[in-house]
């Protein structure tokens, strides 16, 4: 296990997304085992494998990892993504959540009634144009990334964040023009460049087949 890092989640993005973009800006290669059936599941729950029975799961470093925002900072701390010290990191946490926010708000969309989508669509934009994305383009103003001008997970989850927003409302960053700095600076990134070709890891939005799947497989969370 300790040789290789092994994903286990769905086919889709969901909470193992932004852990799958972090392994890729840092240049680790990784296998993932995509559940399909609630028999899957119930092995990983019954093997020991999932410590508060819930997914995603990441086996690295001889350690099976839960809770996503704990493997998220365990990699970005492995891999030099979160700060040269302490006050940096928190700086960094506080970015890294409201992007998170941002990203939760969306997920959630997939879950909601018709008759509510669009009421919530609506909260996930004015949330993003009057309170997110200001204060990123104004931390962005004076510097090339979010925390002591060096790239962090912060800024990969913002960049993720901010792609997410833009399949959703496509102008949305047309008064942002530092934030479109930054993604043209983050996309000239090798490692980013590469996990946004086709064919890369990258998974893309969510269809009514992974929600029906997700659902199989995690039923007791919709009963």
């Amino acid at each position: 296990m300790s040789g290789k890092v092994v994903l286990y989640y769905f086919d889709g993005r969901g909470k193992m997304e932004s852990i799958r973009w972090l392994l890729a800006v840092a240049g680790v290669e990784f296998e993932e085992v995509f559940l399909t059936t609630r028999a899957q599941y119930e092995k990983l729950v019954n093997d020991g494998a999932l410590l508060f029975h819930q997914v995603p799961l990441v086996e690295m470093d001889g350690m099976k990892l839960v809770q996503s925002k704990a493997i998220q900072n365990y990699i970005a701390g492995k891999y030099n993504l979160y700060g040269k010290d302490l006050k940096e990191r928190v700086m960094i946490d506080m970015y890294a959540e409201a992007a998170r926010d941002i990203m939760d708000m969306i997920m959630v969309l997939l879950f909601t009634t018709p008759d509510d989508k669009k009421d919530e669509l609506e909260k996930v934009q004015v949330k993003a144009k009057v309170r997110t994305l200001p204060a990123f383009e104004k931390a962005l103003g004076s510097s090339q990334f979010l925390v002591g001008n060096k790239l962090s997970c912060a800024d990969v989850n913002f960049f993720e964040a901010s792609l997410m927003l833009e399949e959703l409302f496509p102008t949305i960053l047309s008064s942002f023009p530092n934030i479109q700095a930054f993604q043209k600076r983050m996309k000239a990134i090798p490692a980013i460049s590469k996990f946004l070709q086709p064919g890369s890891q990258r998974k893309p939005p969510p269809d009514e087949a992974l929600i029906k799947t997700a659902k199989e497989v995690l039923s007791h969370l919709f009963k």
